[in-house]
């Protein structure tokens, strides 16, 4: 039977999965974790070389599984994480670590925009889709511009961690318009790169790659490393991990939202016609012709768990969310701003720091634990309900991510949103996104609606009315905090 393979390369893990189109059913896996250097204060970087080995180590073992099950391959799809950058040689060869989303390096330069360049700030916002911050790649390459102009010169290519590896399967330098898109330089009315983005960048529109569809295909050339791939596979170039997520989570219909929560976090919904917001706090990125994937994203999710548990409590993170559950809703009036890594939604302030209100010696360290563990929802509904103002108000929240592996915390998002929360069948809603985008592609469905009907759910958790009631008395103090009415 033919099978369609994914791949999601995170900045965590690299995996693949290969799934029958017809029952959607998961017939081969792999996944391999990635290590993330910090080589100074607010520098995040990676090795794309170990990126392209463990991408070579699960296309290996997925193509294995496949052949033992007697099973032919169709094609192969990516998703990659959004905002990394990379500098290249004319042979595509590394000349620097690949950037990634998490690095700040370029604060001063994001500042600059927004305080010292409001209007073309504003205007770029407006052509991109996406609010100018630290993480992007055109903040990242004005960082390079003025303190090593001389990258700038020698770089043949500036790229992506997809691009990297699309460049090595296929021979070609191209680019989805998604993760294009979130570079900051991609201007989405014209489907072309921005001239005023590259001015700011000091680099030439040659030096990236060329913009192509979501469903750009290229047949695999297999090179010195062995993959499994047969040779001439058809290759799907896919898009973002947000985008494909959101698709990968069947959440394309009106009133669908999605929450992920892993190390960080986001909140998206898709729309079908480009969005933009007043003030500049959401972001809205292309999937497809016709499909927009909305929202905005957080730093501090899953990690603020991680922070309880190695640095608060010094418990294992599942007894500090056993800890938690024996503190009340809304934690006696404690509250908790979840900012340990800085904000990007729906602050886009790299500089805001975490903080605890409101305390009082009635509280104990379960209060303190689940101020945590609400904040972090309480942060990504405000953005939500910026959200909300501008789409069809949310009706049910698909939840996927490491946060959905904890019943108490999913409960908790269903009480505070007052909505029901789905959870997917599947946890690996990037992967399986940019196999149903193949689907489409491939004409095995007939639009991305389709191809979202034939995701599997897992259990659906649904709000308790008096816990609700509560949290909204907390929700509306927490907005008066952070700023956000």
């Amino acid at each position: 039977m033919l099978v369609y393979i994914g791949v999601d390369i995170g900045t965590t893990n690299v995996k693949a999965l290969a799934m029958l189109p017809d029952s959607g059913q998961i017939v081969a896996h792999a996944s391999v974790p990635l290590d993330t250097l910090t080589p100074q204060p607010d520098r995040a970087e990676q090795n794309p070389a170990e990126i392209w080995t463990a991408f070579i180590a699960v296309m290996q073992e997925v193509c294995r599984e496949v052949t033992e099950k007697n099973h032919t391959i169709a094609s192969v799809s990516f998703s990659t994480a959004m905002h990394s950058l990379m500098a290249i040689d004319k042979a595509g060869n590394p000349l620097t670590n690949i950037v990634l989303w998490a690095d700040n390096r370029a604060d001063a330069e994001a500042d600059y925009l927004h305080n010292q360049q409001p209007l073309v700030a504003r205007a770029l916002y407006l052509a991109t889709g996406i609010p100018m911050h630290p993480m992007l790649p055109l903040c990242k390459l004005m960082f390079w511009h003025r303190t090593e102009p001389g990258l700038l010169k020698k770089t043949a290519k500036f790229v992506s961690i997809k691009e990297f590896l699309w460049h090595k399967l296929t021979g070609e330098f191209a680019v989805d318009y998604a993760i294009a898109n979130a570079t900051g330089l991609f201007d989405t009315t014209r489907l072309a790169w921005s001239d005023t983005a590259l001015q700011l960048a000091g680099i030439r529109a040659e030096q990236l790659s060329e913009p192509v569809p979501t469903t750009h295909r290229q047949p695999y050339h297999p090179g010195p490393d062995n993959l499994g791939l047969p040779p001439q596979t058809p290759l799907l170039i896919g898009a973002s991990d947000g985008c494909l997520a959101n698709l990968g989570a069947g959440a394309i219909g009106a009133g669908i939202t999605t929450i992920t929560i892993g190390t960080s976090g986001a909140v998206r919904q898709t729309v079908r016609q480009p969005l933009r917001d007043e003030q500049g706090r959401l972001f809205c990125y292309i999937l497809d012709d016709g499909y927009y994937v909305v929202g905005g994203p957080t730093n501090n999710g899953a990690n603020v768990l991680q922070w309880l548990s190695e640095n608060l409590t010094r418990q294992r993170t599942s007894a500090v969310l056993s800890e938690a559950a024996t503190a009340p809703p809304g934690a006696d009036g404690l509250l908790f701003l979840p900012y340990l890594l800085g904000e990007r939604a729906p602050l886009w302030n790299a500089n805001v720091r975490g903080a605890y209100l409101n305390v009082s010696g009635q509280h104990n360290r379960a209060h303190f634990t689940r101020a945590a563990l609400e904040g972090v929802l309480l942060n990504l509904l405000t953005t939500n309900q910026l959200l909300d103002r501008q789409t069809i108000p949310t009706r049910v929240i698909h939840a996927n991510g490491g946060f959905a592996q904890s019943a108490f915390w999913v409960q908790m998002l269903a009480d505070i949103a007052g909505v029901p929360v789905r959870l997917n069948a599947s946890n690996e809603s990037a992967a399986t996104g940019a196999i149903l985008l193949n689907l489409k592609a491939d004409g095995a469905v007939g639009s991305l609606d389709e191809a979202a009907g034939r995701v599997a759910f897992g259990p659906t958790f649904s709000p308790d009315a008096g816990r609700h009631e509560t949290y909204q008395n907390t929700f509306d103090k927490f907005r008066q905090a952070i700023g956000i009415i």
